[in-house]
C-alpha cells in the first residue's frame, strides 16, 4: 500500500497512490495510515483522487483509520470519483465524513 503524506494548511494531507482500497490491501492500509498519522496535527485530509475502487474492507479500513485518529482529530476525504463516492454514500458514511470534492477545496475550506 502506497501513501504519501505532506503537511498544507495546517492539515496533515495523505494521499492513496493506489486505484484500490479492497480486502487484499485493507490491513496495510490502516497499518500505513497510523504510521503517516501518528504525529499528525488536529486535521487530516485523505486525498483518495487516485482511487477507482473500493470495497466493504477498504470502506472499514478507512472508518478504522478515523478512529485511530482519537476524538481530537477529524479526517476528511476529498478527490472521490463517482464509483468511489457512490459507496460513500450507498452505505450513508457520506454522513459520518466531511467530503471534499477535491483536495483544494478541503484545504481552502
Amino acid at each position: 500500500m502506497n501513501l504519501s503524506s505532506k503537511a498544507e494548511n495546517g492539515a496533515l494531507v495523505v494521499t492513496v497512490n493506489e486505484t484500490r482500497i479492497d480486502a487484499a490491501v485493507a490491513i496495510q492500509f490502516k497499518d500505513k495510515m497510523r504510521e503517516e498519522t501518528e504525529d499528525a496535527s488536529n486535521r487530516v485530509v485523505l486525498n483518495l483522487a487516485q482511487v477507482d475502487f473500493i470495497d466493504s474492507s477498504g470502506l472499514g479500513a478507512i472508518v478504522a483509520a478515523m478512529k485511530q485518529l482519537g476524538s481530537d482529530r477529524r479526517l476528511d476525504l476529498a478527490g472521490l470519483n463517482e464509483n468511489v463516492e457512490r459507496v460513500f454514500r450507498l452505505t450513508r458514511m457520506d454522513t459520518v465524513f466531511k467530503i471534499h470534492s477535491s483536495l483544494g477545496e478541503a484545504l481552502a475550506g
